[in-house]
Order: structure tokens, then C-alpha cells, then sequence
């Protein structure tokens, strides 16, 4: 949308819950804005004298925004762990600069630790908030002109805070049917229930939605129709798929006719990781230019699927942006985008909660930021994508080596549209009765590999298990994960992702999935695991037939 074309948000103030609506400007954060007034003389607040904090400075060694390649550095394979151990070592020592913090500031506006360690409003220091807005509007280029942003502790923060500012005791919340357990833990001892949305390889359907909305039934569905979306459109968690354009622009047009509000949840928004080829197909890519500038970063921007926010004309779209992923999930600061009456809303909630983030942690991420640059930080995020994209690759690669993987289109379901593959094990060498798997030719478990986040999502086979019944599927899914915990590897147990599965009473018809990390063990480690899995699960599919 053209810039001089963009009005303000509308009145979405109905969308407010009673809570959210009761609560007043805390009685002394309301006196905050004075506090930085030039030549007042402030003898108000209980502000302990920056003289006592006893940090005189902070000082680190920041890696620079190149530290990372913007194309793999070698060859994915089951061995090129030993060249990450050993041959690149020196190759890749780590480049640093120095940046310091000091408790008062040499010149106006700097950085410093007097204000940053002080008692503070509920949103971002000055310094942030000016990068902010400026990656906001290059980044995800709202489609409305009033938009604002506000600092939370972290994207679980700005959920807990949007869905209490927006949802009754009572109420559900619209979500995909697989979804991220701590948002719904979060909102369901307050009474507001997941309400789940099928899937497909895209993410939420917009055919099902529209039909759920449409055709609601207060009475028979015990609630009133829900007018609140919460969902993660990339790196879908656990599921690793990236919604389209075209599939979002539907989404919220259905939106704006049921009036629902929209929570973008959007952690692994810059771990957009493409689609996955096996390495015998694999070429080296283009390398761009490694160092950061304007046109690079356009260039960059210009391949990201764009945010809700960006086709949001009437400022319905509450957006929650974090560090976690991108910068260190210690420093515990994201960031709320949306239209300024909800930002007043969760800030007041944020007055009396979490008030600000941690002084160090904003302090020092702000003077990272503003070290680096705009363009440095989009350069690092670059450099995130290629490290995490290797990660993914790797670790599919060895999957691939130590399964038969049979690649189908998938036609219903979660990967709708998707080419699946299917996991079976691969024939051994072997004359020994008990190395030939009877499991040989059976489907133990099928994938799709991630186009974003830090997860592949498998799906078990149960029903090709030799003692499978009908309804078994919970005990057998926890007998396997039971097993592999005991051979040293875990994996995170899909029964906690379904949402219907969160509210009591509700039965849960899909059962036997795993949600498998690339993100963070040494590519030894991941190796290990994988064989390691492949062993358990072919004794596990054994059973029985023996």
C-alpha cells in the first residue's frame, strides 16, 4: 500500500475486555512523563540516586553484524561436523569490537546506565524506540499510519498480556490445531479455550476458518464467537511451515468480515529457511556482498514473506516481535506492533506487571543495535539465516542417510499440498533372523522439512506398529519417546502441541507426532541423536514380530 495512502486505525475499543477496560494509569507511572522534562526538580518517586548502583560501566566484545556467512561454507554431509570442529577453527575466529556503557552519559542521548538501571515507563528507552520504528517501517511496512511499537519481556510477555487486554472468562481464542502449548497454558486457567483451526501445508486453512465463523453456534459451542486469532503464520510451531501471501491476505479479509482480531506471533520470522533439497541436488548459491550495506538489505527484505501488518489497513493486527531468536532469549525484550489505543491498553497492564525490561538487558542490546547500525543488524540476520538453513539441511541429510525416505504428495491433512516424505528402514547387510527388520517395508514415520523455525515435526506410524489398536495411539507414542529418553535422546512429545488436547474433556484423534530441534546441539550431537533414533525406532517397530 502507497504511504500517502494510509489512514489511521478504526475503533476497535469494543474489543476490549472488562479487566482491560478497569484498569486505570498506575498512580505513579502516570507522573513518569514529567520525570525527563528538562530543569525539573524531582523530589516525587522513591528513584534510588544512580550514585549507589554499583556498576560503574559495562563493557563487551560484539561480534560483528559479518561474523557469518551469507552461503553455506561447506558441503552438508554426515561428516562435515569434523571440518566445523576442526578445519575451520581458525579459519573462523571470531571477529569483535568493543562497545562500553558508562554510568553517565559524555554527550546527550547516549546510552547509560544511570537511566537504564533507573525505574522507568513501560516502554522502550528513547534510543530503541527510534531503531525500532525504523526497522518496523523498512521491514514489515504496516498498511496503517498510526501504528506504534511497545517493549514486553519476550513474546510469551506480549501474549499473556494481549489475550487478558482482549478476551473475557468464557471466551475462546481462534488457533491452528497444532500450536504452541505455552500460548494456550497461559489463557486457559483464566477460561479462555483454544478454539482449532485445520491445517495444511500453509498453516491455518482460510476455508475452514471462514465455515467455523460462519456457520458458529453460541449455544451448542457454549461461548460466544470468537474474536480473537492467535497464530505463528512462520516457522509455524511445531509444524515448520510458512503461510503465502495470498493465503494471509485471505485470512484477514475473513478477519475484517467476522471483526477478529489478530495476534501475529512471529519468533522465527528472520529463520526463513527455503525449501530443502536433497545435497546430491545442491549447488552453492550466489554470495552477495558480505559487507552490510542499504542495497543489501533491500535485496533481503525483499525475499521475506511479508508480516500481516502488511496488508493491515484498519489496525487490527497486534504483532509480537522478539530478540530471543535473533540475539540472546536471556535478554528477555520483544517488542508489541499495533495501533496506538491497544499499546495504551497493554501498557497499563505492563505498569503493573512486568513494568519495563531488565535495564541491562535493554541497555545492552540498544547499544548492540546501535553499534551495528540498521544495516549491520539486517546483515546479522542474514548471516542467522544461512547458519540456521545449514542446521536444517544437516540435519534432513542425516535422516536421509540413515532412512529409505519415499517421497508422496500429500492430498488432506496437516501437509496438504506438501510433498511428504516417509521414513522407512533401510535393508542391512545381514544374515542374521533378528537383522532382518520385518519393519523394512513399513512406514515408521514421515516429515516434511521446515521452510522456517528450528523444528521438523514427524508424524509416527503408529497403526504400522505389530501390536497397534485402534485408540492405542497415546500409549505407543510415550512407549517410543519412553525408550529413546532411555538411550540419552529426547524429543519433544507431539501430544502437547494439539490445542483440542488442552481443553478438558476434548479427545485427541491424531495422536503420535514428535517435534525434533535442529537449533541448538553440535552437528556431532545431532548425528548421534539421529542414529541413535534410528536404531530404537526399528527394534520399537520390531516388537512382535519376533
Amino acid at each position: 500500500m502507497n504511504v500517502e495512502k494510509r489512514t489511521k486505525s478504526v475503533d476497535l475499543s469494543h474489543h476490549l475486555s472488562e479487566l482491560s477496560k478497569a484498569r486505570p494509569v498506575s498512580p505513579l507511572k502516570g507522573l513518569m512523563k514529567y520525570f525527563s522534562q528538562p530543569g525539573i526538580l524531582s523530589l516525587a518517586g522513591g528513584l534510588p540516586s544512580p550514585a549507589y548502583f554499583p556498576v560503574s560501566d559495562i563493557s563487551a566484545n560484539v561480534l560483528v553484524p559479518e561474523s557469518f556467512a551469507l552461503s553455506p561454507t561447506e558441503p552438508s554431509t554426515s561428516l562435515s561436523w569434523l571440518w566445523k570442529l576442526f578445519g575451520s577453527h581458525n579459519a573462523n575466529k571470531e571477529k569483535t569490537q568493543a562497545i562500553t556503557i558508562p554510568k553517565y552519559p559524555a554527550v546527550d542521548g547516549d546510552i547509560n546506565l544511570a537511566t537504564s538501571l533507573q525505574y522507568g515507563q513501560a516502554s522502550a528507552q528513547s534510543q530503541l524506540q527510534d531503531f525500532l520504528k525504523r526497522f518496523i517501517s523498512e521491514v514489515y511496512r504496516p498498511a496503517f499510519a498510526d501504528w506504534t511499537v511497545l517493549i514486553d519481556t519476550g513474546n510469551t510477555d506480549g501474549w499473556s498480556r494481549a489475550v487478558l487486554t482482549l478476551c473475557n472468562p468464557g471466551e475462546g481464542v481462534l488457533c491452528e490445531e497444532w500450536t504452541y502449548p505455552s500460548a494456550m497454558a497461559s489463557m486457559i486457567p483464566f477460561n479462555i479455550k483454544p478454539v482449532a483451526v485445520a491445517m495444511d501445508g500453509l498453516g491455518m486453512k482460510s476455508d475452514d476458518l471462514e465455515n467455523l465463523l460462519s456457520q458458529w453456534d453460541p449455544v451448542s459451542r457454549q461461548m460466544p464467537r470468537p474474536h480473537v486469532m492467535y497464530i505463528v503464520p512462520v516457522g509455524q510451531n511445531p509444524s515448520g511451515s510458512t503461510m503465502s501471501v495470498a493465503r494471509k491476505k485471505e485470512i484477514y479479509d475473513i478477519c475484517v468480515k467476522y471483526d477478529v482480531i489478530i495476534v501475529e506471533d512471529d519468533p522465527y520470522y528472520f529463520l526463513q529457511l527455503g525449501t530443502y533439497t536433497f545435497k546430491k541436488d545442491r549447488s552453492p548459491g550466489a554470495t552477495s556482498s558480505g559487507k552490510p550495506s542499504a542495497e543489501e538489505s533491500q535485496r533481503y527484505i525483499s525475499t521475506l514473506t511479508p508480516s500481516f501488518l502488511n496488508f493491515d489497513y484498519e489496525g487490527r493486527v497486534i504483532r509480537l516481535d522478539t530478540f530471543s531468536k535473533t540475539i540472546a532469549p536471556g535478554s528477555r525484550l520483544g517488542w508489541f506492533t499495533c495501533n496506538p489505543f491497544f499499546a495504551e491498553r497493554l501498557e497499563r497492564q505492563g505498569e503493573t506487571t512486568t513494568q519495563a525490561p531488565c535495564g541491562f538487558g535493554q541497555a545492552v542490546i540498544t547499544k548492540i543495535l546501535t553499534h551495528w547500525t540498521y544495516d549491520g543488524y539486517i546483515r546479522w540476520l542474514r548471516g542467522l539465516r544461512t547458519e540456521y538453513q545449514q542446521r536444517r539441511n544437516f540435519f534432513v541429510d542425516c535422516l536421509a542417510e540413515e532412512f529409505h525416505l519415499h517421497a508422496v504428495s500429500a492430498a488432506a491433512g496437516v501437509w496438504e499440498g506438501c510433498v511428504v516424505y516417509q521414513a522407512s528402514s533401510k535393508a542391512k547387510k545381514s544374515t542374521n533372523i533378528t537383522d532382518k527388520y520385518s519393519a523394512r517395508d513399513r512406514t515408521m514415520f514421515s516429515f516434511v522439512p521446515p521452510t522456517a523455525g528450528m523444528f521438523v515435526w514427524m508424524k509416527l506410524h503408529l497403526d504400522q506398529h505389530p501390536s497397534f489398536v485402534p485408540g492405542d495411539e497415546d500409549t505407543l507414542e510415550t512407549k517410543l519417546w519412553t525408550k529413546l529418553a532411555e538411550n540419552r535422546v529426547l524429543f519433544g512429545p507431539g501430544w502437547m502441541f494439539a490445542a483440542s488436547a488442552m481443553v478438558e474433556g476434548s479427545a485427541d484423534n491424531d495422536s503420535g507426532h514428535f517435534r525434533v530441534s535442529f537449533s541448538n546441539g553440535e552437528f556431532a550431537d545431532l548425528k548421534k541423536a539421529v542414529t541413535i533414533f534410528g536404531r530404537v525406532i526399528r527394534e520399537f517397530f520390531q516388537e512382535g514380530d519376533l
